[in-house]
């Protein structure tokens, strides 16, 4: 499923390479999310937006902006989202997903009830899954690059650290955006923070059933696990 959810944004990607400036910016409207559009009905109504429709809530998560915004997305939802769909199944990770997308719009709009800018990406379902992730797999580590004068430079980091300073800094990020402009555009970061919450809240409704009988243990857990039990 984190495959066929790739797929899908970059199809949808390509599709918006081959329409106009006015084409793009009238799919965004329609299909993004516009928290004006639902805050100020009278001002969506003057300029043709249906405000009876919520699909945007959905549909948004599947639009990208630009390039370094679809890469960067789907970069990190290749390397989380398989981990989270092993512990749920295909069908499970996809609702969870979707469901999370939908917290993390919900809360962009919250808190910016006043934008007329179309908020797109797949940022907040994604950061429902590393929502997921902090909490299921707090002992992994990842590898993180940091340029240094142009070089790139590798090292190891616990997950946990690493989501939890990404985590911190969406919500100092959208404490000052919200202080200091007089609208809204750009990174959504309270929507990044309402789909994290999301995900360490609710992933648990949606985690596979522990097996009931004893699972067969793999060639590398051979050893003092392996000793007892009867290989076929």
């Amino acid at each position: 499923m984190t495959w066929a959810l790739i797929a899908a944004n970059v199809a949808v990607f390509l599709y918006e390479l081959t329409l106009g400036p006015d084409e793009l910016q009238a799919l965004f409207y329609m299909f993004g999310i516009v928290p004006a559009r639902y805050s100020h009905p009278e001002w969506a109504e003057f300029i043709g937006l249906r405000v009876d429709s919520y699909w945007p809530f959905l549909t948004c998560m599947f639009l990208h902006g630009g390039w370094a915004h679809i890469i960067g997305n789907m970069w990190t939802l290749w390397i989380f989202g398989d981990n989270v769909e092993d512990r749920m199944g295909r069908v499970r990770f996809l609702l969870f997903y979707l469901l999370t997308g939908v917290v993390a719009g919900i809360t962009h709009w919250v808190t910016n009830v006043d934008s007329t800018v179309p908020t797109v990406g797949a940022s907040g379902a994604i950061a429902g899954v590393l929502g997921a992730y902090f909490v299921l797999f707090r002992e992994s580590r990842i590898v993180v690059m940091v340029p240094v004068f142009f070089f790139p430079f590798f090292f190891e980091l616990p997950a946990v650290t690493y989501l939890l300073f990404w985590f911190l800094s969406q919500v100092l990020s959208g404490t000052i955006a919200g202080l200091t402009a007089s609208d809204v555009g750009g990174i959504a970061f309270w929507a990044h923070v309402g789909g994290f919450v999301a995900g360490v809240v609710l992933h648990r409704l949606f985690i596979l059933p522990e097996p009931q009988r004893p699972r067969r243990f793999w060639r590398d857990e051979y050893g003092i696990e392996g000793a007892w039990r009867n290989w076929p």
